[in-house]
């Protein structure tokens, strides 16, 4: 249906301006925002923010003791089975018990997953729950995305594209081999991913009209309200509605109130009262290097494909393609392709380095991890042999970002500088890398209309 069609009928946006009020209150609270990150992409919609992608006591501690106001770790948790994903939870909140203990600055914990609502919902928040002794805090289920076109409205979560919203239950992500369901209404979707453990006629919800007609006063009396270890779904249909709702969880926290959160993206941006920055400029991304650029797509998603074919049809890039079933036969050799990829940066050229486009599916949920971890290993294992320093380099898709970053450039922290395209984080690489200094481009496999790989690489290029 048209975007307009759906938006219709509802009160205009709260009409007081509120991110620089948030901001002071972020930097005055005594509390650091930790958003565990269930992959690199959730980092898509702020800036001047540390990424660590390791969760050591020290490391978490050393950002309490600067009194940094929000921060993320990296889990990577959504390319896990679910029992490493439960572990790798458990193991960050004890990491940040110590921390506490060891700085006494308090924490609250925000759970960012999926804007199409894949991931490993409840089970992260409940272990988040029992190991932070938070059963009694509410869960608030926010997938709003403004960059990436996800509104939730009446309790219905949409994916727009080209001005037509679509619930998110009929777009190819629901189809996920893992991380699959069946509703785009989250009371339904709640009761359906809880296995009937909590009710669709249970779970309460803030409406739009709430957060436009009563601002955050309304919304945090709600909240305040909520039972014990409820679910509540927050609605948004754009981003000063998510600003509302970040005062509220303010005037909420004030008020002696603890929540669990299983978010998209925005709303990180609304608790931290960041506001809206440019995209960033080349000069700011790419090193001053000899070299041309290299785009990594593993990604999977239709959508990640569609932008690969574009950016192919350009002729702009070399293509070099890794078989998949090379991959899983163990017949790849990674010192080859790199040797091949390091040939046609060391002539300037840009290349695309990609997997082969045939989804090969397992037995089970678990057996298709594996396979995606085998094929992003490949990746890895490509990218670590290369000779060449790349100009910059885009990873396309959250499990190959990730792996990237952490195993083959051995990234411990970053800085998000900001976005290179609206969705698309930049990460800015440090010393203890293998290429310090690097514009790192976090590209979501589910952002971007059909041309952003190609616009990407061409922001990028000299």
């Amino acid at each position: 249906m048209n975007i307009k069609d759906v938006l219709e009928g509802f009160p205009p946006a709260w009409p007081q301006e509120l991110q620089p009020r948030t901001r002071e209150r972020a930097l005055v609270s005594g509390r650091t925002i930790v958003v565990l990150d269930d992959d690199p992409t959730g980092t898509q919609t702020v800036y001047d923010v540390p990424v660590i992608t390791t969760w050591t006591t020290d490391h978490i501690r050393k950002t309490f003791e600067q009194e940094i106001p929000l921060i993320y770790i990296l889990t990577n948790s959504r390319s896990m089975a679910a029992a490493d994903a439960k572990r790798v939870n458990e193991e960050v909140a004890r990491a940040l018990i110590s921390a506490r203990e060891a700085t006494g600055r308090d924490f609250a914990v925000v759970s960012r997953s999926d804007s199409t609502l894949r991931g490993y919902f409840p089970l992260e928040t409940d272990v988040l729950a029992e190991v932070l002794g938070l059963d009694d805090a509410p869960v608030l289920l926010i997938p709003f995305f403004e960059e990436g076109g996800r509104l939730t409205l009446e309790d219905v979560h949409y994916v727009v594209e080209n001005g037509h919203a679509m619930p998110a239950s009929e777009t190819p992500f629901a189809g996920d081999a893992v991380f699959g369901f069946a509703h785009s209404n989250l009371r339904d979707w709640a009761e359906e991913k809880t296995g009937g453990r909590v009710k669709a006629a249970d779970v309460h919800s803030v409406s739009l009209k709430t957060i436009r007609e009563g601002g955050p006063t309304a919304v945090a009396t709600q909240l305040l309200e909520l039972p014990p270890g409820a679910v509540c779904v927050i609605n948004a249909g754009e981003m000063r509605d998510m600003e509302v709702v970040a005062a509220a969880i303010y005037d909420a926290w004030e008020g002696g109130r603890q929540f669990l959160f299983r978010t998209a993206a925005s709303i990180v941006r609304a608790l931290g009262g960041l506001e809206k920055r440019l995209l960033l400029e080349r000069e700011e991304m790419a090193l001053d290097t000899g070299a041309g650029g290299l785009i990594v797509v593993g990604s999977h998603v239709p959508k990640s494909t569609r932008q690969l074919e574009v950016l192919l049809a350009s002729h702009e890039v070399e293509a070099v393609e890794i078989s998949v079933s090379d991959i899983l036969r163990g017949a790849l050799q990674p010192s080859d392709v790199a040797a091949e990829v390091d040939s046609q940066l060391r002539s300037g050229r840009h290349v695309v380095l990609f997997t082969s486009r045939t989804v090969e599916l397992g037995r089970d949920d678990e057996d298709n991890l594996r396979i995606s971890r085998t094929v992003s290993e490949a990746l890895v294992e490509t990218v670590a042999a290369l000779g060449e320093t790349p100009k910059f380099l885009i990873a396309k898709g959250g499990i190959t970002s990730s792996d990237i970053a952490s195993k083959a450039l051995r990234v411990a922290q970053a800085t998000v500088m900001g976005q290179l395209l609206p969705g698309v984080p930049v990460w800015r690489l440090g010393e203890e890398t293998s290429i310090p200094g690097l514009g790192y481009v976090v590209f979501p496999g589910n952002v971007g209309d059909d041309n952003a790989l190609l616009e990407a690489t061409r922001r990028l290029s000299a």
